[in-house]
């Protein structure tokens, strides 16, 4: 590490003021803050002091997020290879195939490794197209504004990708990142800035953008979108929420869910339990709530994510769906219990890893839980009243977003007549 720092420090008047490579110092700068901790203080008080930067904020997001990559690697290889191996399903004739067969694996779903390849070979492409359109874009506006490259994008492009379904083509993904950061960040003036979830807005494009390539029944390709397989009749495609929303009243969830993922032995069952887990198809990252708790524990744990949003997204959620349970009876969807949504869908990766966006959120205490219960509030609306969308939360999010600034100018008023009331004379 000696040797960095001298390099580094031997090559950093190139990147100073007055250097012949003054214009690439954001560059500099990113490397250098990457490697080691900065050392610049302030000189002059009164000022804040708090070991918790926002690279070691940022780093800890990564580090929380973990557990969701893992289980997006080795799920999404996993309801392939289930499908691969049963029949229900054929493995896409295409360069993952021949790479995966090529290192010798089989399509095995009780082995690990070939499940976590295979997933692999789906999530890294998308992952390293992401870091390079983004990162790219803001690399640009950086070196325009002559700004430090922000560490938020490695946050908001490890987001990204795991909201996306494992067969979404590359080119879409690259529109969608490239309209998340330009549209929902940059040009509002960066990080700090921005009052949309960036990683949201990307997903919320290539929801509308592009519906027919992240839909079972429409997609161009003839591949199968929420598991990584080519579609054949036996194969509807559909996701866990997605055929839940359209179960007939005589069935339950888990009959409903039985038929979505085809049960590879007889007698199978995909129960509340296998749902929490994670173990069923979707996106690459939101299928197990159980890895987003782990998440939320040492984002909580940490202090770097807000419980209040979380557990008002969790009260509103289940209020809301209760009270629907009780009085509205016009779909099928209705008779889904309230417990049941807390594990299907993405709704546990956005209370999570996007609701809980330091810069989109509430920031007074009581304004994150009536934004956390607005955002529960909206996903169950838009999952039970409006089936036009088999999903919630992603345009719930943008909504709380939204209203996010308003909801604290009133917590803020508020407060203001209740001093006045005390102290006034």
């Amino acid at each position: 590490m000696k040797f960095l720092r001298n390099l580094l420090d031997k090559v950093e008047p190139l990147f100073t003021k007055g250097g012949k490579l003054e214009r690439f110092y954001p560059l500099y700068e990113a490397g250098d803050t990457f490697l080691f901790t900065p050392g610049e203080v302030t000189k002059t008080g009164p000022h804040v002091r708090d070991s918790l930067d926002m690279k070691r904020m940022m780093s800890t997001v990564i580090v929380a997020l973990l557990p969701c990559i893992l289980m997006a690697l080795y799920n999404t290889g996993y309801q392939a290879n289930l499908q691969i191996y049963a029949g229900t399903g054929t493995a896409i004739d295409d360069w993952h195939e021949t790479v995966f067969t090529d290192m010798g694996f089989t399509h095995d779903p009780n082995s690990v490794l070939s499940c976590f390849v295979y997933g692999a070979l789906w999530f890294l492409p998308a992952y390293i197209v992401t870091m390079a359109v983004g990162g790219t874009i803001e690399l640009i506006f950086a070196l325009v504004r002559g700004h430090e490259i922000n560490e938020g994008f490695l946050v908001t492009g490890m987001l990204f990708p795991l909201t996306l379904p494992p067969t979404t083509p590359l080119l879409i993904v690259a529109a969608g990142i490239g309209f998340g950061v330009l549209i929902g960040k940059e040009v509002f003036g960066g990080t700090g800035k921005n009052f949309l979830n960036p990683a949201l807005t990307a997903r919320a494009f290539v929801y509308f953008a592009f519906a027919k390539y992240l839909s079972g029944e429409t997609n161009p390709l003839g591949q199968g979108v929420w598991v990584a397989v080519q579609k054949t009749d036996a194969f509807s495609g559909a996701t866990t929420l997605g055929k839940m929303m359209t179960a007939t009243a005589e069935q339950g969830p888990s009959e409903a869910m039985a038929e979505v993922v085809h049960t590879v032995s007889e007698g199978a069952t995909f129960d509340w339990m296998t749902a929490f887990l994670g173990f069923i198809p979707g996106s690459m990252g939101e299928t197990s709530a159980l890895a987003c708790l782990i998440g939320a524990a040492i984002l909580i744990a940490t202090g770097i994510g807000s419980w209040r949003i979380m557990t008002g997204c969790v009260l509103g959620l289940l209020a809301t769906t209760w009270l629907l349970t009780l009085t509205f009876t016009g779909n099928p969807v209705v008779q889904i219990p309230p417990y049941w949504h807390l594990v299907i869908g993405g709704f546990a990766f956005g209370t999570v890893f996007m609701a809980t966006d330091p810069v989109s959120a509430a920031m007074t205490n009581s304004g994150k839980w009536w934004y956390g219960a607005l955002i529960g509030f909206m996903t169950a609306l838009v999952r039970v009243v409006n089936l036009g969308f088999a999903e919630g939360i992603m345009l719930a999010i943008l909504f709380g977003n939204v209203m996010a600034p308003t909801i604290d100018y009133f917590v803020i008023q508020a407060n203001i007549k209740r001093r006045l009331a005390r102290y006034g004379t």
